[in-house]
């Protein structure tokens, strides 16, 4: 995987874009990245200001580590389920 450009970087590619006064693909062979990149990047500044629905990257990162956490209770209360069944049927009396 390609080692991700520093922030700046690509704030000062998107503030460029967003000027309009060029082609997206001119500016983005001007600065060394494909077409298709910039447009995530711009993508990505549209829904990070609220101007575009959808998910940061930091929602997105709390969301799957919720999820995890969810999975994680789920199977948590699974176990103590089965084992709270268990222990009920050892303690019945006539066994």
């Amino acid at each position: 995987m390609p080692k991700p450009y520093p922030k700046e970087f690509r704030d000062d590619v998107v503030a460029v874009a967003r000027k309009g006064q060029f082609p997206l693909r001119q500016i983005a062979q001007d600065f060394g990245i494909s077409e298709g990149c910039l447009h995530n990047w711009m993508k990505k500044a549209y829904i990070a200001e609220g101007q575009r629905p959808g998910l940061t990257d930091d929602e997105r990162k709390e969301l799957r580590e919720a999820n995890k956490q969810i999975r994680l209770l789920r199977q948590e209360n699974e176990v103590l389920r089965r084992a709270a069944a268990y222990l009920s049927q050892a303690n019945l009396p006539g066994k």
